[in-house]
């Protein structure tokens, strides 16, 4: 038995964080890792695929440097190998320099292995036995696979798979129409490959408001990218060297590969939860409290696989909450967190805390200011006019409920609301900010200033 002060089991983006803080205050941390360093947003989520959105930038820009007066002879090809090697080099200087770091910080004892409960303040790594009175799980998810007939007859592709691939689709197909599938239609489209992106939903990204969905539809189909909404019938089978999907009273689609991007399931199935009796929900998700503590007093719940948060943001935010509520007696709760995220198309969309649909939903007698992003100058100049600005306020209260930024530079702009409502600021205190020209940003007063009722 080796006895610690503190497990960290899954070194994500809140477990090595979390590790290094309590060995800064001397106590004796095992840190537990099965696989990569970095968890999902280094390896196979965030690093790599927005390292993916900038080369597919640098090709869609070449296209359209005649537009800009810049001659380019000789037309744009992809290099995919070097493509893909520069994205494994951003990968593995992030990945490497957070494992030099675990493997050289004082206190932190780094165990290569799979963790599993064998009691309550007990795991097994290796088949040696690791105790602690305090218990950390950041061990993330996976993609899920849904129950899709004909899906075992064919080879088909994780986002994790899809990076590894040695040479371009000819013809990419995708199941699901969201945030990680528009992504990568977007990226491969830029890369030269056909792209179909099937959704069994009526509209695309549906927890967003429709005039968001619309206009992200738009503007991928203008970059030739093939959508199949609301399908019905989904099946799929071999079609000689690639895969064919068929959908009710459409014609067949013939693919060379085939990416699930249909959601993310938690990797909490071989912990041994049942042994420790730490519960879980009917989807595999860790059940925490306000403070991120499982039924299991000592044991804490971080990032993905707690179900609260399927982002770096959020799990980051899970250590913060963990850290300070154990080493500074403060009282943070989840609770305290706005909901906020983004989509990096393209141009890309930042978003925080309600749409219009979710404020109507609550209750909420409502003010809407918009601008289109044909409307702002720092859009115009960049030649980049896809998209808008919209803005959702209370109107008794005039607090903001909610923005979302679909346009260039919208997920930086996104952050001047999204700080104004965590500190809790009426509107007209943005109304009479004065901002930088020209930028994205400096449009949000002006917005703010044609609030209309909703």
């Amino acid at each position: 038995m080796s006895a610690f002060d503190a497990i960290v089991i899954g070194a994500g983006q809140a477990g090595p964080s979390l590790a290094f803080r309590l060995a800064a205050t001397g106590r004796r941390v095992a840190m537990v890792e099965r696989d990569a360093v970095g968890g999902t947003c280094v390896n196979t989520g965030c690093t790599p695929t927005k390292t993916l959105v900038a080369s597919a930038r640098v090709a869609q820009q070449a296209r359209r440097a005649a537009e800009y007066g810049v001659v380019l002879p000789g037309g744009v090809g992809i290099d995919w190998p070097r493509v893909k090697a520069r994205m494994d080099a951003v990968v593995a200087r992030s990945r490497d320099g957070l494992t030099r770091s675990l493997e050289s910080t004082e206190n932190i004892t780094l165990i290569r292995g799979h963790a599993r409960f064998t009691g309550p303040q007990e795991v097994v790594v290796n088949r040696e036995r690791l105790e602690a009175p305090w218990i950390f799980l950041d061990v993330g998810g996976r993609a899920a696979a849904p129950p899709i007939p004909g899906l075992d007859s064919v080879p088909w592709l994780t986002n994790t798979a899809l990076l590894r691939l040695d040479a371009l689709p000819r013809h990419l197909a995708i199941i699901g129409g969201s945030y990680i599938g528009l992504e990568f239609a977007q990226i491969f489209r830029r890369f030269g490959c056909a792209v179909t992106v099937v959704e069994l939903a009526p509209r695309l990204i549906p927890r967003e408001d429709e005039e968001v969905s619309a206009t992200i539809r738009e503007m991928l189909e203008a970059e030739g990218v093939v959508f199949h909404l609301n399908a019905k019938g989904l099946a799929v089978a071999p079609d000689g060297a690639g895969i064919a999907l068929r959908l009710e009273g459409e014609a067949e689609i013939q693919a060379s590969h085939l990416l699930l991007a249909t959601g993310r399931k938690p990797n909490t199935d071989d912990l041994g939860l049942d042994a420790a009796g730490i519960a879980r929900d009917a989807l595999g998700f860790i059940t925490v409290d306000e403070a991120l503590q499982t039924s299991l007093a000592g044991v804490w719940a971080l990032g993905e696989c707690n179900g609260r948060g399927a982002f770096t943001h959020t799990a980051y935010n899970d250590y913060e909450i963990v850290a300070d509520n154990l080493l500074n007696a403060a009282t943070r709760k989840l609770t305290d967190r706005l909901p906020c995220y983004a989509l990096f198309t393209d141009p890309p969309l930042g978003r925080v805390g309600m749409s219009e649909a979710e404020a109507r939903a609550a209750g909420h007698e409502i003010l809407i200011g918009r601008r289109p992003m044909a409307r702002v100058n720092r859009a115009v100049e960049k030649g980049e006019t896809t998209g808008f600005i919209k803005i959702v306020v209370d109107a008794t209260t005039r607090q903001i409920l909610g923005a979302a930024i679909l346009g260039v530079e919208g997920d930086e702009a996104i952050h001047g609301l999204l700080d104004l409502m965590y500190a809790k600021a009426p509107a007209w205190v943005m109304q009479r900010a004065v901002h930088i020209h020209p930028t994205v940003s400096e449009l949000i007063p002006t917005v703010m200033g044609d609030l209309e009722p909703g």
